[in-house]
């Protein structure tokens, strides 16, 4: 701001709080546009008796990212440039383009899409042509939170100005269309852009975006037709396209089509992947058709694929379920001997069987896990455990934590925490100040959340 300003009179070099203030003296004025305090504050530079500079000269933006980083703080520097740009352009002047566009950004991210809209808008009319990433980055987040018709008129006003669509921000708008609009205008949309020559060729990539909005809107025959007619449109499915048909196959059981598309995934492109593989165990073990998972389990690791925790944990979940407990230590004896470290889908599986009231079948399988793998199941304990406080069953939690200590597993201060938080989550604030106060007496204090979950 200092670099615009020759001399001032009256004020001497206005502080930005001082020139917002004057911007809200004219925040009543009848006829004035929605950002009726950009016209304050051009106003108030004008008064200043500005030196012009020459009207092909680059300005610089006030600096937004510089003070205390606290968001309140942030947002009032992120507007003082917004209006600053403002006041430029309205000038006739051209901003500094790198500027121009990290302003955008950082408006997008604080989810100021409107003025991040009317950022590039004003780019433009300064004379600047924006970069194709600028432009796509724009509207792939309006279309991420919802504002498709926004960036469909945003697309349309860019296209008049010289700013072609390419392939990249079709598939934004497409995968926008798919993910809150509708459909059908997608469909739409796809042949506007191909009637009008615009947006480039719709790629791969655009028509598995449209293959994942039929197949979620529970559309799989018109999927299926779809992913038949790709070759007619100059496309050969991908092995992303077999997925997502496979997936909405299996969720409906209709195995013998899952089968025969499998069987069609033979070429190098269409080969199956540990996904492909990750569907038909899921798939499989939902529908309580374990011993088949299993055999695709086992054809997985013959193809050099290696399973992680989501190969196993819809197996594991489906196991605990019917309180299979036998199958679920070799399950997990199957998985540590993989290699694959388990997470809070498999926590969750174990906690389900405590949720049934088979606290002593969970600490059973617990336990015979950590003696077969002669390994510590401190981890497993305390990952049922928060499972279970995170979802209000914090009773079942405490009777797995008292077999546990037994057993002679000694509670650290993530598992007391996780309980502390547990009772809270259920309104048992009293007891949780209980165990709090008694672990204190004991010189033994849970991490910080704990007093935050209480506090709350």
């Amino acid at each position: 701001m200092a670099t615009l300003v020759n001399s001032v009179s009256p004020l001497t070099n206005p502080s930005p709080e001082t020139l917002r203030t004057a911007c809200g003296l004219f925040s009543n004025v009848p006829n004035f546009r929605s950002f009726s305090q950009n016209k304050g504050f051009t106003r108030v530079l004008a008064s200043t008796h500005i030196t012009i500079s020459p009207k092909d000269s680059v300005w610089t933006l006030s600096n937004w990212k510089v003070g205390r980083k606290d968001t309140r703080n942030r947002d009032i520097r992120l507007n003082d440039a917004f209006f600053h740009l403002e006041f430029i352009v309205r000038k006739g002047h051209k901003p500094d383009v790198a500027q121009a566009t990290q302003l955008l950004y950082d408006l997008c991210k604080s989810n100021k899409m409107k003025k991040a809209t009317r950022v590039m808008e004003m780019t433009i009319e300064s004379g600047i042509i924006p970069d194709a990433a600028s432009y796509t980055f724009l509207v792939n987040n309006l279309c991420k939170r919802g504002n498709i018709g926004y960036a469909m008129q945003l697309v349309e006003k860019m296209e008049e100005n010289g700013c072609p669509t390419n392939t990249v921000t079709y598939n934004s708008l497409v995968r926008g269309l798919c993910k809150h609009g509708n459909l059908n205008q997608s469909l739409q949309l796809l042949d506007k852009l191909m009637r009008k020559g615009l947006g480039g060729k719709p790629n791969l990539v655009s028509y598995n975006v449209l293959l994942t909005g039929l197949c979620k809107e529970g559309r799989t025959e018109e999927a299926i037709q779809f992913f038949r007619d790709l070759p007619s449109k100059g496309f050969n499915p991908n092995v992303v396209s077999c997925n997502i048909i496979l997936r909405s196959l299996c969720c409906e059981g209709r195995w013998e089509e899952a089968n025969e598309l499998v069987a069609e995934m033979d070429s190098e492109e269409r080969s199956p992947s540990l996904v492909t593989y990750n569907i038909l165990i899921g798939s499989l073990a939902s529908h309580g058709r374990i011993q088949h998972a299993f055999q695709v389990l086992d054809e997985m690791m013959r193809a050099s694929f290696q399973p992680s925790a989501a190969t196993f944990n819809p197996i594991i979940s489906h196991l605990c379920k019917e309180g299979k407990a036998d199958l679920v230590v070799k399950c997990l004896d199957q998985m540590i001997h993989h290699c694959c470290n388990p997470n809070d889908g498999t926590f969750n599986a174990i906690a389900v069987l405590c949720e049934g009231g088979r606290v002593q079948r969970a600490f059973s399988i617990i336990q015979s896990l950590g003696n077969k793998q002669n390994s510590s199941t401190h981890d497993f304990y305390r990952g049922v455990i928060s499972s279970l406080c995170r979802k209000g069953n914090t009773y079942p939690a405490f009777q797995l934590l008292y077999e546990m200590i037994q057993s002679g597993f000694v509670p650290d201060p993530y598992t007391y925490s996780s309980l502390i938080r547990g009772l809270c989550v259920e309104g048992m604030l009293d007891e949780a100040l209980e165990i709090f106060r008694l672990l204190e007496e004991n010189d033994y204090r849970p991490i910080l959340v704990s007093v935050i979950s209480i506090h709350k």
